[in-house]
């Protein structure tokens, strides 16, 4: 069978070719890719970026430090490979588990997606932030309520509670449910987690 071939429309409209339905592939892959490139900002389209390095400012649980990183490289990987920084996981490249989970601005984002020069100036909180000498009453909680397993997700989990209960001082169970649905626990101990919440609201814990 040739490039040339044309088979008959199955609606009963006019024929079409291989050759052009594969041309016409092509052009919808170019543009889309396109299309992504210049969405992300890349600044020439089409031409093949040259990796670049960039010095950036970041406060990290209240340590000033300058940074020196790879344009794309991500918020965990530098805090886990350059600052040593190993509570925030990388259980999920994509942010779905949660277990990347850190304050930037006091905003929980996914460490794993978002990149490292766009934090450049800004205040970063990750667990062992929360730990320490003074831990933070939602630390307290969750050990006293056992309310970790594997302990993977568990950063994540603690970030992600003090977050919450900064804006829900007083959450009830239901509202701990809907506001912790970004993060996952594969070990099932979301009873658990939720019991933490709740004694760091009863208990008064919140900043």
């Amino acid at each position: 069978m040739t490039d040339s071939t044309r088979t008959a429309d199955p609606k009963g409209g006019s024929n079409f070719s291989r050759r052009a339905f594969l041309q016409g592939s092509g052009a919808v892959a170019a543009a889309t890719a396109l299309r992504q490139q210049v969405a992300s900002g890349a600044p020439n389209a089409g031409v093949e970026l040259v990796q670049e390095r960039k010095s950036i400012s970041v406060t990290i649980n209240g340590k000033a430090q300058s940074v020196e990183v790879e344009t794309r490289t991500t918020l965990l990987d530098m805090l886990r490979y350059q600052l040593d920084l190993t509570g925030a996981k990388p259980a999920s490249m994509d942010g779905s588990s949660g277990a990347s989970t850190v304050l930037v601005d006091g905003k929980p984002v996914a460490a794993s997606t978002t990149l490292a020069i766009t934090c450049d100036g800004k205040k970063i909180q990750t667990i062992e932030g929360l730990g320490g000498e003074s831990p933070d009453p939602v630390v307290k909680a969750f050990i006293a309520n056992d309310a970790e397993q594997c302990g993977f997700c568990t950063p994540g989990f603690v970030v992600a509670v003090r977050a919450f209960l900064e804006k829900n001082p007083k959450a009830t169970d239901d509202q701990i449910r809907a506001g912790l649905n970004g993060n996952i626990c594969r070990c099932g101990t979301y009873a658990n987690i939720v019991k933490a919440a709740l004694a760091v609201v009863k208990g008064g814990g919140n900043g």
